[in-house]
């Protein structure tokens, strides 16, 4: 009877993905979903280029022309956001300023999280809730506080000023994120160091942290994209032009009252967004394996 069920299982042909083998179940499932979601990814960055090569012309007259498509493109919006205004700075000075953020928060964050989970402290569960709950808090409320603390220190309108705020909502988050993979890994390999008199430092440092790898990198890309798209403490903190990032900038300086420079506002975001794009690129393996954890026991 045994030997009958076992039988029909390895002839079951239905194990899985045949039931993708009928073309209209696997239109359905799989290319339809997949090309909604492409779809939806795609089209803002498709937006975003053809409105940056629009003339002006075309931008609001949709009666003569297609807002889906461009008759004769031209640079002139590009040129004017690179040549014309301060945008290669606020470009520079927003990757120095996500840069430096990520890694305070990085270094933060290990110290932090390999405490709470490897170190066994009293009260460790305690901190480490206490660090996600300190996660949720939304920055509109504390920029006020920091504004306090920034113009103390006489930091206001510098870069300085972010990259000290900018490690307040990101140390939380990576801390979090970098407790869950410490987690994973097995504390066997700590417990073999320990024996051989590897101090803690040595630890982390030849251990941890080379099996962490992957999770570092997901942790500094989140933190990267954070720093780079943020908005209200680089509103509130820097005043003049030069010092302004890209968010700031394309908004305060490409919108003069009621009127919008499209084309130069989608160029800039256009652009902006190049740089975190290239970067989950580069890392997007190291990225999926620290989704799916560290090394297993």
């Amino acid at each position: 009877m045994a030997d009958t069920k076992n039988t029909a299982t390895l002839n079951d042909e239905t194990v899985g993905m045949g039931y993708l083998d009928n073309l209209p179940r696997r239109i359905l499932t799989l290319y339809l979903p997949l090309g909604v979601f492409t779809f939806v990814l795609l089209f803002p960055f498709y937006w975003m280029a053809i409105t940056s090569v629009k003339p002006n012309d075309q931008l609001t007259d949709y009666a003569n022309y297609s807002p889906l498509w461009v008759v004769g493109p031209t640079l002139q919006h590009i040129k004017y956001l690179l040549f014309e205004t301060s945008y290669p700075g606020w470009l520079w000075n927003t990757m120095i300023v996500a840069l430096c953020s990520t890694f305070l928060a990085l270094a933060a964050s290990v110290c932090a999280a390999y405490a709470i989970e490897r170190v066994r402290f009293k009260g460790a569960s305690n901190v480490g809730l206490m660090i996600f709950l300190a996660y949720l808090v939304p920055p509109s409320i504390l920029f006020i506080p920091l504004a306090f603390i920034v113009f103390h220190f006489g930091i206001y309108d510098t870069k300085l000023a972010l990259i000290l705020t900018y490690p307040t909502f990101l140390i939380p988050f990576c801390t979090w994120l970098l407790m869950g993979y410490f987690r994973s890994i097995p504390y066997e390999l700590e417990e073999c160091a320990l024996m051989d008199g590897a101090s803690r430092w040595q630890i982390l440092t030849r251990i941890i942290l080379p099996l962490a790898v992957p999770g570092l990198i997901s942790a500094g890309i989140f933190a990267f994209t954070l720093s780079w798209n943020e908005f209200i403490y680089a509103l509130t903190f820097i005043q003049s032009s030069e010092n302004k990032t890209v968010p700031v900038g394309v908004l305060t300086e490409l919108v003069r009252g009621d009127v919008f420079e499209w084309g130069s506002l989608m160029a800039g975001a256009l652009l902006g967004s190049l740089p975190v794009v290239i970067l989950y690129s580069f890392f997007v393996d190291y990225y999926v394996a620290s989704m799916t954890g560290a090394v297993k026991e």
